[in-house]
């Protein structure tokens, strides 16, 4: 087993060598297809005017990935708010119809990931705009509910319709990123998570600051918010150009191309990386097909060899492993999470639940970069081993404050708490949405997809329906139960999770038909131009 190069960034890892008759260039790192690409003609300028136009369209995307960190932070945060649950009679302290309340958007992310087949019928684009429209309903209707079915009804509804554009817009994101920038910018959408979090906490802060006198606008008012981002990209969508890959399915190919050579190329037409793109497209879409609303209730495409069923695997053991490494108690009942440690006033715990979002939007926005630098692979390991730490010490310190009342032990829960979420956050946040579909050949993507949502919200919704439970009945117990199943999460992650930095799409194939695809994915190729050799070397 020899040493595999130093990995550097992408667009700075070229070596050249002069010769007497020319030079040679060498790019480690990558898939040995793309790497020659590169070598024929260098990387495009990622700061080039197609690359910049890209990186516009994708910001407007972004926004809808704030629908779900949005909520998330704002019925954490209404409801430390007393008038909030006196209005609709739930205890201070939660119980199984709090629960409900929460739980219910799990409900209708299930439900809405059943129709992501819109994504290969009607585009990537569509579904994205139905959804963000359905959100603005079920905003009105939650806003102005005078009871808790109603309210807990359109909350159904804000889930199902945001879970329609939030599926349909990370696989959108996959598609339409380039090869070597996937990670960072794909990455980057689900980071506005953590903005859609800020917004709500803050909303939620000032509102209760200024108006907790006046009726109830102190949680009326944020519940109207929730309307915002996603009006930004009901409006912003049909600016943006539709996925190449689902316009190859839809023998679309000129269409395509020049989307590719637009933006992955700088307007290049003749780049080989172009070339390498559509082919690998044109091949793989010819030979695998589109999901159609007839095929999409037909599982067995999705196991019928061995690396499709590795695929599979992997897909929906990082959609629960995203909901259920102890994150969700930490978003959605922070206060309470901070009341069992003596932090009892209400604005203290509103200010502490901005303050968690923005270090996990700054975690997040940090590691989405660094998953193209370090690897998926060692991102999740890293990740998880902080968890595990930082969920073993908040355990052990809640419990001293319990038993002795230590100011210094609650602080320090507090602290470990907020060490968890950048841990979580740095490699998590980013990839929950993108790594399922990476994973995922282009005729299995929206639906391993819709299994992706299927798998989170099933986690989710026994996280937080169980959660108010737990935390009233075990306390401390329930972060030291989570430490153990993050464990459990290390070494899954280490034996079996494949590395996709560094390939198109297409590339994975060859990884997931080899004999170990842990194994395959972390060995590197080593392109020299001028040569028709090429090495691999494992990664150690």
């Amino acid at each position: 087993m020899s040493q595999a190069p130093e990995e550097k960034e992408l667009h700075t890892e070229h070596h050249e060598h002069a010769h007497e008759h020319g030079h040679t260039k060498t790019i480690a790192g990558v898939d040995e297809h793309l790497a020659a690409a590169l070598v024929a003609r260098g990387n495009p300028n990622p700061f080039g005017r197609g690359y910049l136009k890209l990186y516009f369209f994708c910001f407007l995307i972004f926004f809808a990935s704030t629908m779900n960190g949005f909520d998330g932070a704002l019925m954490g945060s209404i409801n430390a708010l007393p008038n909030y649950t006196s209005y609709y009679h739930l205890p201070p302290k939660g119980n199984s119809a709090t629960g409900i309340v929460f739980a219910i958007f799990n409900i209708g992310q299930m439900v809405g990931s059943l129709f992501i087949w819109l994504a290969d019928w009607k585009g990537r684009k569509l579904p994205i705009f139905v959804g963000c429209l359905g959100v603005i309903v079920g905003t009105v209707i939650t806003s102005t509910a005078p009871t808790l079915s109603v309210f807990v009804g359109g909350r159904f509804l804000l889930s199902f319709f945001s879970t329609v554009a939030t599926t349909a817009a990370p696989l959108y994101m996959i598609e339409i990123a380039p090869p070597l920038y996937r990670g960072t910018i794909a990455g980057m959408y689900n980071t506005l998570w953590y903005l859609g979090s800020i917004i709500a906490t803050s909303a939620v802060y000032g509102a209760n600051l200024n108006l907790s006198t006046d009726g109830q606008v102190n949680w009326r008012l944020p519940l109207w918010l929730q309307m915002v981002c996603p009006a930004i990209v009901l409006f912003g969508v049909w600016f943006c150009p539709e996925s190449p890959r689902y316009l190859v399915g839809k023998g679309r190919s000129v269409e395509a191309r020049a989307i590719l050579v637009r933006f992955h190329a700088n307007g290049d037409e003749t780049h080989p990386l172009v070339d390498l793109q559509m082919k690998e497209m044109e091949e793989a879409l010819q030979r695998e097909g589109m999901l159609t609303w007839r095929n999409f209730l037909d599982v067995r495409s999705l196991f019928r060899t061995r690396g499709r069923a590795y695929r599979m695997m992997l897909n929906m053991a990082f959609s629960w492993f995203g909901q259920f490494s102890g994150n969700n108690i930490a978003s959605y009942y922070l206060p309470k999470l901070l009341s069992n440690v003596g932090i009892t006033t209400v604005n203290t715990q509103l200010e502490l639940n901005i303050v968690y979002s923005v270090l996990g939007y700054v975690a997040a926005v940090t590691g989405s970069r660094f998953h193209d630098i370090l690897g998926r692979r060692t991102m999740f390991l890293i990740s998880i081993s902080g968890m595990i730490i930082s969920l073993s010490i908040a355990a052990g310190t809640a419990a001293g404050y319990v038993h002795t009342g230590s100011f210094a032990s609650s602080a320090a829960s507090i602290a470990f708490i907020y060490v968890f979420g950048v841990s979580y956050s740095w490699a998590f946040t980013s990839m929950h949405p993108i790594y399922p579909g990476e994973v995922m050949a282009n005729d299995m993507r929206a639906k391993g997809m819709c299994v992706s949502g299927l798998v989170s919200g099933i986690a989710s919704f026994v996280n937080t329906f169980a959660a108010p439970v737990a935390l009233n009945n075990i306390g401390y117990w329930f972060y030291a139960f989570f430490a153990l199943w993050d464990c459990f999460e290390l070494a899954f992650v280490y034996f079996f999770f494949v590395e996709t930095k560094g390939r198109t799409l297409e590339e994975l194939e060859e990884i997931f038909n080899s004999p170990n695809p842990r194994k395959a994915s972390v060995k590197l190729v080593t392109v020299k131009a001028g040569s028709d050799d090429s090495s691999m070397d494992e990664k150690v």
